[in-house]
């Protein structure tokens, strides 16, 4: 049976290129530490193809649910909390833009083999859900500040 991921750095594959190789055959994925940079993940073209199979099934599966009938939208709003508990902290007008902004994206992201965009959306809402779970955090950004306070520096020129 294949172990998850396993792990060495980068400079064994440079050096030791065919036996750090060969441990692909006991691991879906390999990850290479680097000193100078961001980690890598190493697979087969094989493995690959198969985890964007999968991933655009089940985008194409939970799209054609979402739009099938009314009812099915109200079960993906029953187990999104189950998905992302930090959901239950969404206001419900929220919850349902989510939900519509998530397989929509899900579908558009499947449609170029990119989920990059997918994963944006689930962080940016749950950045949101943080923000509706601290209730001092809200009141400041909801608050209505009549203050103006003038023409927000340019961010390039801050040193």
């Amino acid at each position: 049976m294949a172990t998850e991921n396993a792990a060495v750095n980068f400079s064994e594959l440079v050096n030791k290129n065919k036996q750090t190789l060969a441990r692909l055959k006991e691991s879906s994925r390999l990850l290479l530490h680097r000193r100078d940079g961001e980690d890598l993940v190493l697979t087969t073209a094989a493995r690959a193809e198969q985890d964007q199979t999968v991933v655009s099934a089940a985008t194409r599966m939970l799209a054609a649910m979402a739009r099938r009938e009314p009812g099915s939208m109200e079960l993906l709003l029953d187990i999104l909390p189950e998905a992302f508990p930090w959901v239950r902290f969404l206001p419900e007008s929220d919850l349902h833009a989510f939900a519509v902004e998530l397989v929509d994206t899900m579908r558009a992201a499947d449609s170029l083999g990119n989920n990059a965009s997918v994963a944006q959306i689930l962080i940016a809402w749950q950045h949101t859900a943080e923000v509706y779970s601290d209730p001092e955090l809200l009141a400041a950004l909801t608050r209505d500040n009549a203050e103006d306070y003038g023409t927000a520096p340019d961010p390039r020129e801050i040193a």
